[in-house]
């Protein structure tokens, strides 16, 4: 190599080169376009895909009903009331309707209804709760938590096999939908009760028969014997079946169950009995 051809670097350009300031940069709104427009394309894709289901939703119609929950009331009494909304558009279905279409059942305190996709329909079903029973007109009814009289069913019994009977209602009312209720005083002291027995050790298995009386005389009977055990109306019933128990213990299961005719248990460490007075046998005068 000549010494024309030998150049060393002295970190500057060679002469007559200069750096150029004349090249533009990239446009900067290039890349914030791209963002805009992917998010109108998501858009028009959600607006088909909206217009698609909208669609679809007009072109379904009820295919089946689906019932959960219910183990009192039968399907068929549901599906006998509800049956007529099948084939029906499922959008335009009005669950409310349908709702009261099946309110009427006695055993249904409450119903939750929804659409699904598929075409059916789920009836969520709530019904009311037994806990007594009772003699009305010669005719056994369940009494339920809030205090509705409803028609026996034999389901019942297998169910809820333990149910006390009550007796000495008058107060009844009849409720917008037909029902009887039972008064609010008598199903809270019903309700008060029968937690207080559920407690108990075993006078839940003697006690049969609960007579609701005014003036604190409400009173029970237990079973092979005819006294009459008062426990008021007044509460505190944990305390006073509680001295059942103990004189069911140490007096009633030693003397007998035919020896009172009541026993007051309605006053605190106190028992107050009243003997069951036999009637007097006529002597035979006949000789």
């Amino acid at each position: 190599m000549s010494d024309s051809e030998y150049h060393e670097y002295s970190g500057a350009l060679p002469d007559g080169e200069e750096i150029r300031s004349d090249v533009a940069p990239p446009p900067a709104g290039g890349n914030r376009a791209l963002p805009f427009y992917i998010l109108l394309m998501v858009l028009v894709v959600l607006a088909g895909l909206v217009s698609v289901a909208s669609h679809w939703k007009k072109e379904v119609v009820v295919r089946d009903f689906v019932v959960d929950g219910a183990s009192i009331i039968e399907n068929r009494e549901l599906f006998s009331r509800i049956m007529a909304f099948k084939g029906r558009n499922l959008q335009d279905l009005d669950a409310e309707e349908l709702k009261r279409r099946i309110m009427v059942l006695p055993y249904l305190r409450d119903a939750v209804i929804s659409k699904e996709l598929n075409g059916n329909v789920r009836v969520r079903v709530i019904e009311r709760e037994p806990v007594a029973l009772t003699v009305i007109d010669g005719r056994m009814m369940v009494i339920d938590r809030e205090g509705f009289l409803l028609p026996w069913k034999p389901v019942v019994a297998e169910r809820f096999p333990k149910l006390l009977e009550i007796a000495g209602m008058s107060r009844l009312k009849t409720v917008n939908n037909g029902m009887q209720q039972l008064d609010v005083h008598d199903i809270a002291l019903i309700l008060h009760f029968l937690e207080a027995l559920s407690e108990t050790e075993y006078a839940s298995i003697l006690i049969r028969e609960l007579h609701l009386a005014g003036n604190n005389m409400t009173w029970y009977i237990a079973v092979q014997a005819p006294t009459r055990f008062i426990v008021g109306n007044d509460g505190n019933f944990k305390e006073k079946l509680k001295k059942f128990e103990i004189f069911w213990q140490k007096v009633i299961s030693k003397k007998g169950f035919g020896c009172y005719d009541t026993v007051d248990l309605r006053f605190r460490d106190r028992i107050f009995t009243v003997d069951l007075v036999s009637p007097k046998v006529p002597k035979d005068i006949s000789q």
